[in-house]
């Protein structure tokens, strides 16, 4: 209650200058609309003040496109859980416990899916409904060029409904390959979320996972 009462706040004064340049700006123009006789001396103020109202206007502007609004979290459709495939050998099981924890402790990453070799190895932190994965367009790509594809807004790319494996509100998806059989796909609850350093840090994870299998799976 107090965060929502301190955002209201920010907006508030974020959108003061803009508030009072409209307001400014018509109170001049009803000003003059009533004067009967223009005095010389009134034109030159209603100029100042039309200068003053397009400053102020000006500044709102200015101050949205430096400061633009943060992205929004929502609160991801589903529970939270883990789930590993109980044939994986304990050290792998163990191995990508450990990864998925890492990843979600320290990045803004809310789901994991490890899918292999037409197999769900891991599903963890919050749970879409749907378990079976039907391999769609962009994870091919993924597994067939070998690079890792960063979706940084869902809910504007109509290719979201692919991966429906996952809670329904996504904000935000990295699909990194596994070797040429499978890939990790990690998603966040905020748009745009991931920076760079994520990035290199999920993808150097991905890689020690897709060793470990390379070595230690043959179903």
């Amino acid at each position: 209650m107090v965060e929502k009462k301190k955002s209201s706040e920010n907006k508030l004064l974020k959108n003061l200058p803009l508030i009072a340049g409209i307001l400014g700006g018509t109170l001049l123009m009803i000003n003059r609309l009533v004067t009967p006789t223009l005095l010389d001396s009134q034109a030159r103020s209603d100029a100042l003040g039309i200068i003053l109202c397009a400053m102020l206007l000006l500044t709102s502007i200015l101050a949205r496109q430096i400061q633009p609004e943060p992205p929004q979290s929502v609160s991801l459709q589903g529970q939270e859980g883990f789930e590993l495939l109980d044939e994986l050998p304990d050290n792998l099981k163990t191995e990508l416990a450990w990864a998925s924890h890492l990843i979600l402790s320290n990045t803004v990453t809310k789901s994991i899916v490890v899918y292999y070799q037409q197999k769900t190895l891991l599903r963890r932190g919050i749970l879409g409904e749907k378990k079976d994965i039907k391999v769609g367009q962009i994870v091919e790509r993924v597994m067939k060029t070998q690079k890792p594809v960063y979706l940084v807004d869902l809910k504007h790319y109509p290719g979201k409904v692919e991966f429906d494996y996952f809670p329904e509100n996504i904000q935000g998806l990295i699909c990194l390959p596994l070797n040429d059989g499978g890939v990790m796909m990690v998603a966040s609850n905020i748009p745009r979320s991931y920076t760079k350093q994520d990035e290199n840090w999920i993808q150097g994870i991905s890689a020690k996972i897709a060793l470990s299998l390379k070595d230690l799976i043959s179903f």
